[in-house]
């Protein structure tokens, strides 16, 4: 029962288009990491995999227009970080990822925990310039937090020594790459904040790879340093390297050369007015290029949402899908017809000519040894019954008969005379011997 006579009546395919309008528009762009499964590369050349982790997956499609500028092709299994884009396909309902850019997880990996850290603590106000303290305008004591045989000390006290050799520098050593590198760091910075011996900390290190400034990056070093009551210049690796240290340090310095001038009496004043215009022109040129970023990002949405390479790929995808679906239909088909083949080949062979030849060739050989046992069997029967009858007759031949003795005698027309009553005066006989025949004639007696 309806609630309403006048309530729309979506269709199954409007509903899909609309959702998916709903998530494209909610999700424009993000970078997340997985790893791959279920890998495939159809002959149209787009990718389809899904990306997941130890709970969860979503399915993910990489067009062709994207993944052929890839210089990595991922294989199952692989650790790897994505930007992209969340999407339906409207077919079958499912939601997936429409990946943009893919790169092994690893320095990826690492940027994006960085990113994620970075967000997490200026929203907790670890970055905020309310809490930055100013460096002290009579500095009379130096304290150097780094590596007591690296690049960076060797640095910072040549600039010291030639612009302000009337500094004491105060060196508290500490491991500055490594696992552990990080609580090295965290207690040099509690111990100079004990001390209380120095006006100014730098806390610093030469050059290197993310992975070799990430103790830098280390939340509990960020909170050490957000608590210190010593003011602290983070001076990490070259100008282009940024750390989370930079960020929550009262200063920052682009090496930790340039630390040594700043913290130099002689221009103190000038470089603390010329970190903050950097600052606030860093800032200012970072949010006006994030505006301009999202603004074109959010013309870039709309530009795809009617752009008709979006239905080719949703086609092209169904296409893809229908055809492994098809490959896979012809397998089964052939796989049956091969399991069908394989049960009526022992059928024909019990079938073939051949072998009913050969049987009934051995049935006619034992029909004919039975008919000529047959045969013989008769023909000996026969011979038998013969013999026996010949032997009967031999017996009443007139012949042994006559052979005894007696005779035989005939009219001349043949007639065996049995009696006196067949004969007349004249009549010729015929008196046959076992040797031989008599004729004779009746004549009266007188």
């Amino acid at each position: 029962m309806f609630s309403k006579p006048s309530q729309a009546v979506y269709t199954v395919s409007r509903l899909n288009r609309e959702i998916r309008t709903i998530l494209e528009q909610g999700f424009a762009s993000l970078v997340l990491t997985g790893e791959i499964s279920n890998f495939i590369t159809p002959a149209s050349g787009h990718w389809y995999f899904s990306l997941k982790d130890d709970k969860a997956q979503i399915k993910a499609a990489m067009w062709r227009g994207n993944n052929r500028n890839q210089s990595y092709r991922p294989v199952n299994g692989a650790q790897v970080t994505v930007k992209a884009r969340v999407s339906l396909y409207e077919p079958r309902g499912d939601y997936q990822l429409i990946v943009e850019h893919m790169e092994p997880a690893g320095e990826g990996q690492l940027k994006q925990e960085f990113d994620a850290l970075k967000m997490r603590l200026a929203a907790e106000g670890l970055f905020s310039s309310a809490h930055k303290q100013p460096l002290p305008q009579n500095i009379n004591r130096i304290g150097v937090i780094t590596s007591a045989t690296g690049a960076a000390i060797k640095d910072i006290l040549t600039v010291l020594k030639r612009r302000a050799p009337q500094l004491e520098v105060i060196i508290y050593p500490a491991m500055v790459q490594g696992k552990e590198a990080h609580v090295h760091l965290i207690n040099q910075i509690e111990l100079a904040n004990t001390r209380d011996e120095v006006d100014v900390l730098i806390l610093g290190r030469g050059g290197g790879s993310l992975e070799d400034l990430w103790c830098f990056n280390h939340e509990q070093l960020a909170r050490a340093i957000f608590k210190s009551e010593l003011p602290i210049v983070s001076a990490v690796g070259h100008e282009i390297d940024t750390t989370i240290s930079d960020y929550v340090a009262d200063v920052r310095a682009a090496t930790p050369s340039a630390a040594a001038e700043l913290v130099s009496p002689n221009t103190q004043e000038l470089h603390n007015k010329v970190t903050q215009l950097v600052n606030r022109l860093s800032n200012a040129f970072k949010h006006g290029i994030a505006d301009k970023r999202a603004l074109a990002t959010q013309l870039q949405h709309r530009l795809n949402l009617c752009h008709p390479r979006n239905q080719l790929n949703q086609k092209s995808q169904r296409l893809d899908e229908l055809s492994i679906a098809l490959q896979q239909a012809m397998r089964n088909r052939l796989y049956q017809q091969e399991r069908t083949l394989n049960n009526l080949t022992p059928r024909l062979m019990r079938q073939s000519p051949d072998k009913k030849l050969a049987t009934a060739s051995h049935q006619l050989s034992q029909l004919q040894a039975r008919l000529n046992q047959a045969i013989q069997h008769q023909l000996q029967q026969a011979n038998n019954s013969l013999a026996l009858q010949a032997s009967r007759l031999d017996s009443v031949s007139p012949l042994n008969v006559l052979a005894r003795g007696y005779s035989i005698t005939k009219t001349q027309q043949g007639k065996v005379v049995k009696s006196v009553g067949q004969i007349k005066t004249g009549d010729v006989l015929i008196t046959e011997l076992v040797d031989g025949s008599i004729e004779s004639q009746v004549i009266p007696v007188t």
